[in-house]
């Protein structure tokens, strides 16, 4: 997950006012929809865009092993009832793989979802952003945090912080998935 910064004049637009329908049908790149706005994620650092290709990597590779299917994002948009967001990583099950097929914007959160974390991003903002997910359809978040060595999994019912030393595992999603937090975030 990256801060973001309004875009004052996009191409095409008159004002930094992007209406929804606009973004469902035509999401821009590294944009996300917030408060009616067009806002830019900014970069990753080399270590975050790092730990989101494996993490993504990790994803499929147990989606495809385990016969469980579906398919895995890195910064698609989703729709959560109050914004578009681009989550950095993200896993749709394979039912709904063949409810939506090929999205502009998924018009609900992924089934899973994390969000790589960067010093400058706001604590409230986090969560704020995990509560949306959690309330549009996504059954799992994970923050993962790469200069502090920490994955927090987040779920509607607990919370569950793994550390170095430690192997963070799935609680309702890609059922059975574990990955050594050392090996991640290294």
């Amino acid at each position: 997950m990256t801060t973001a910064t309004v875009i004052p004049n996009i191409s095409n637009v008159e004002s930094n006012v992007f209406s929804l329908e606009d973004y469902m049908l035509n999401p821009p790149d590294h944009m996300e929809w917030i408060d009616g706005k067009l806002v830019e994620k900014e970069a990753m650092p080399a270590k975050h865009s790092r730990v989101q290709a494996r993490l993504a990597r990790h994803w499929g590779n147990y989606m495809i092993s385990s016969g469980q299917g579906g398919e895995v994002y890195t910064e698609a948009a989703c729709w959560t009832g109050k914004q578009g967001r681009r989550p950095d990583v993200s896993y749709l099950t394979p039912e709904l793989v063949e409810q939506f097929g090929d999205f502009g914007v998924l018009s609900q959160s992924f089934s899973l979802i994390a969000e790589v974390i960067s010093p400058n991003d706001g604590a409230e903002d986090v969560f704020f952003k995990v509560k949306e997910y959690l309330q549009s359809g996504c059954q799992e978040v994970w923050l993962v945090f790469p200069d502090s060595q920490w994955i927090l999994v987040i779920t509607e019912q607990r919370q569950v912080l793994f550390s170095n030393g430690q192997v963070a595992s799935t609680q309702k999603v890609l059922e059975g998935f574990s990955v050594s937090v050392d090996e991640l975030l290294a």
